[in-house]
């Protein structure tokens, strides 16, 4: 009987496709609203083996136990923190990312935001299109010398730690205490020593129990007064009321945020009102080789999880 694998998206690199049917496998794609009852819906009346987890509609033990032939959910990226991971082993179910697929997209898209931001592009460009003409005593800040802080040392950390290194940045890693982390830069294992050593801080971590809600109103107060603050990796790292304030009372010059609690955000957000925050739509790892990637390792995945590689 073939197997059949779906989609949870209206489309999806055609190599990445060709990959699976070339492997005997049939498609199955989401055209419509993709939420846990249409995911239940769409597992009572097919047999599914395997998923394309593209976005983060939510895998709950509830859902995957109307699931009986799920046999791998491979996520179309990195985060998996909307699959109910604890549930999944229990049912059998293996749950594979495409780790490293699109680091480097990623690193750039941080270190594009870490540059805007230090040098007020966006207020800038706004400026001079309204007619206004910064007076000749306007001075930037500068990047080459600045301390860029790296809070989760993955495939994505290490690449932004090397852009930024390159670009004349000195890079300081957080490290978990006692953790072993084989790094070239310097590294601090206390979370507030840390975020008070550095003038930008790029956010890398996946998120779980552990990171959700890691920078608060106490670790944002602990940042230098004129930090600058960049997440490319999940929304609710980053208590956003406490972002909005700490913005608000000018602790914080600036934030780069491409992740959000909310996504799409919501109209009316604290975080349109701010100029100095510089917002881009979850999309720093969708670069045309960084999707193509990313696509075929998922497609890789879920072949071996379905004993088919």
């Amino acid at each position: 009987m073939t197997a059949t694998v779906l989609i949870t998206a209206p489309q999806w690199a055609e190599a990445a496709q060709q990959r699976l049917r070339d492997a005997g496998l049939q498609l199955l794609f989401m055209s419509g609203p993709v939420n846990e009852e249409t995911l239940r819906q769409t597992f009572e009346g097919l047999p599914i083996d395997g998923v394309v987890l593209r976005g983060s509609p939510p895998f709950t033990a509830q859902l995957m136990a109307c699931a009986p032939h799920l046999r791998v959910i491979a996520k179309n990226g990195a985060g998996v923190d909307s699959v109910d991971l604890a549930a999944a082993a229990r049912l059998g179910i293996q749950v594979k990312v495409a780790a490293g697929a699109n680091a480097n997209a990623v690193a750039e898209h941080a270190l594009a935001l870490m540059l805007s931001l230090i040098r007020n592009l966006s207020t800038l460009d706004h400026q001079v299109r309204a007619g206004y003409w910064p007076p000749i005593a306007y001075q930037g800040r500068d990047f080459r010398g600045s301390v860029v802080g790296i809070l989760g040392f993955g495939s994505i950390g290490r690449q932004t730690a090397h852009l930024a290194s390159c670009l004349g940045a000195q890079v300081c890693v957080y490290r978990r205490p006692q953790q072993a982390l084989e790094c070239a830069y310097e590294t601090l294992d206390d979370l507030h020593a840390f975020l008070a050593r550095v003038d930008i801080l790029s956010l890398h971590c996946p998120l779980n129990s552990q990171t959700r809600g890691l920078i608060g109103e106490r670790e944002l107060a602990a940042m230098k007064p004129g930090a600058l603050l960049v997440n490319t990796a999940r929304g609710p790292i980053v208590d956003e009321a406490a972002l909005v304030a700490a913005l608000k009372r000018g602790q914080l010059a600036g934030a780069g945020l491409d992740t959000f609690d909310v996504e799409p955000l919501p109209a009316q957000h604290a975080l349109l009102q701010l100029p100095q925050v510089m917002l881009t739509p979850h999309v720093a790892g969708m670069t045309s080789d960084a999707a193509l990637r990313v696509a075929l390792m998922t497609a890789d995945n879920i072949l071996q999880g379905l004993n088919l590689a």
